[in-house]
């Protein structure tokens, strides 16, 4: 049974993907600032009874994903149940504002919401997958649970979530799109750094998600262009999983009809 670390596991994407990682077989560590938050997942997939049929479910655990302390000492805690072969980092927020118009403290809010805990959160990861000699049978369940992503081969993968403001320039988000351009370049170095070990690393880039935040924040003809978050979670359960063992350093736009 795969290990697959969830970060930001809460949000509306963050939840989508742990369903999907779950539904598939995998064993989800659904990591968030909220205990009630994450204990309410684990209530959702719970682990199968002794004895039963091996099928996915989540455990979970609590931590700042923006200080380096914390999450050392949340892998630290995770070093228990074994080495993940996949990683995704959802954690992110949005705060809008110009360039000349932000204030440091949205400037740094931003900064380490989105580019500081996929920073953390990838070296923490990089540094155990990248050693780990094998993923197939690691962690709970065992050699006796056959990969539900296709058999365990290859290193695993992490994938981090960009943004299209990234990648296009427009007025009104700088701090945030300066964030998730540095989450595609982090992205597309780690995965540099890490070829050689088998680790495949990978972002998504959405433009705009249909979550209830953007219901609120959005007008209607923005939001007939979002993309549902179970989509966008379909595309990163297929980056990790052996189906896409030639896929590494890549940026792949999750638009919809934006």
């Amino acid at each position: 049974m795969d290990i697959a670390v969830i970060c930001g596991a809460t949000g509306a994407l963050g939840a989508a993907i742990v369903d999907a990682f779950a539904k598939r077989g995998d064993h989800v560590i659904a990591i968030a600032r909220s205990r009630a938050e994450v204990t309410r997942l684990q209530s959702l997939y719970p682990a199968p009874s002794a004895g039963g049929q091996g099928g996915g479910f989540v455990t979970g655990d609590t931590g700042d994903l923006t200080q380096r302390l914390a999450v050392d000492d949340l892998w630290e805690r995770m070093d228990r149940i074994g080495v993940p072969r996949w990683v995704v980092n959802a954690t992110g927020g949005f705060r809008p504002g110009k360039v000349a118009e932000t204030t440091p403290d949205d400037y740094s809010v931003t900064m380490d919401l989105n580019l500081g805990s996929a920073w953390w959160s990838c070296r923490a990861a990089a540094r155990r997958m990248a050693a780990s000699p094998s993923p197939s049978g690691r962690g709970q369940g065992g050699p006796g649970f056959p990969s539900p992503s296709g058999g365990g081969q290859g290193g695993g993968c992490i994938v981090n979530i960009a943004s299209r403001l990234a990648l296009i320039a427009e007025p009104g988000a700088a701090a945030y799109a300066i964030a998730k351009a540095g989450v595609i370049k982090l992205t597309e170095v780690l995965a540099a750094e890490l070829k050689s070990s088998g680790v495949r690393v990978n972002c998504v880039v959405p433009a705009i998600i249909d979550t209830p935040a953007n219901r609120q924040a959005l007008p209607e003809k923005l939001l007939e262009k979002a993309v549902q978050p179970a989509e966008i979670a379909s595309v990163i359960a297929y980056l990790c999983s052996d189906s896409a063992a030639a896929i590494t350093g890549t940026a792949i736009p999750v638009y919809g009809r934006f």
